[in-house]
């Protein structure tokens, strides 16, 4: 039961509930009395003793099963509105220690929200597992990314943990990599990252990435109420959004930055691993680090 909940809480909420719907829908027609069945050889007793054992589950399950979906769904829907009210609080505040205050579980679901904001599909994976140190797998137009967060308020995330999630990504052939810290990197896993597919996200740009995706989700908001209202007043048609016409650029373009959003360009790797390699690189270099591949 504690497993189903949580599996059902890493669905979004309505799909909780439509699980929930589906489950009763069938159990409840599983359950219904049906002819009596005629015993006419010992076979038959088994088969007799089978179906009214299945009836008798299907009717306690009918109403067991979705009570534990809907449970998932408020959890679900619990750890949304966390999450929202995580970014507002980073939003809102003026102080850059506001990741400081957090626990590592607010930390890690921030994290998560920032990436959904761009667009991502977030899978958190927990900590404690076996799982190379990853603690959210993003996918996006057929890409997968691994995110390590790290909140350490005293220390510099050093290479070894940069190293790690590299050599995670290369295992399960992941296209890019990010290290999130609330605090900052060493020199030395800011060079070990130079060049390579692993975007290093301190506790300043995380905050700064925040308020710019939230500040264009409010707009793009905006814009799309604004032309609901002009559309059930006036029948004329109205422009784009800029927001919708930035999404149909075609992505053979010079496609943006996946952290903050600008324009990138074609670069060609220098040294590491990948020297010779082509990829883009965010035109705020070095203030932004963000790369894509080619």
């Amino acid at each position: 039961m504690d497993d189903l909940a949580d599996l059902v809480s890493l669905m979004p909420w309505w799909a909780g509930v439509a699980a929930a719907l589906g489950f009763y829908l069938v159990l409840h027609t599983l359950a219904q009395p049906g002819a009596a069945a005629v015993v006419a050889k010992p076979a038959d007793v088994t088969q007799a003793v089978a179906h009214s054992l299945g009836r008798s589950a299907a009717t306690i399950g009918q109403y067991l099963l979705p009570f534990i979906c809907l449970v998932g769904a408020a959890m679900s829907a619990f750890k949304q509105h966390e999450r929202r009210k995580l970014v507002t609080q980073v939003t809102q505040s003026a102080s850059a220690d506001a990741l400081n205050g957090m626990s590592w579980q607010q930390f890690e679901r921030l994290v998560g929200e920032a990436f959904r904001l761009q667009g991502f599909n977030v899978q958190e994976t927990g900590r404690g597992g076996p799982d190379g140190g990853v603690d959210l797998v993003l996918r996006r137009s057929g890409e997968k990314h691994l995110v390590q967060c790290k909140q350490w308020k005293a220390y510099k995330v050093g290479v070894d943990v940069v190293r790690e999630l590299y050599g995670v990504m290369a295992a399960q052939g992941a296209a890019g990599g990010f290290v999130v810290t609330s605090g900052h990197f060493s020199r030395e896993a800011e060079a070990f990252a130079e060049g390579r597919n692993v975007r290093l996200v301190d506790g300043l740009q995380l905050q700064g990435l925040i308020r710019q995706v939230e500040r264009a989700r409010k707009e793009a908001c905006a814009v799309r109420g604004a032309a609901n209202v002009r559309g059930a007043s006036a029948a004329m048609p109205l422009p784009p959004a800029p927001q919708a016409q930035l999404q149909q650029k075609p992505a053979t373009a010079t496609p943006p930055c996946p952290a903050c959003a600008k324009p990138m360009l074609r670069r060609t790797a220098r040294k590491g691993a990948n020297a010779g390699r082509e990829f883009w690189g965010c035109e705020a270099y070095p203030a932004c680090k963000g790369v894509r591949s080619v």
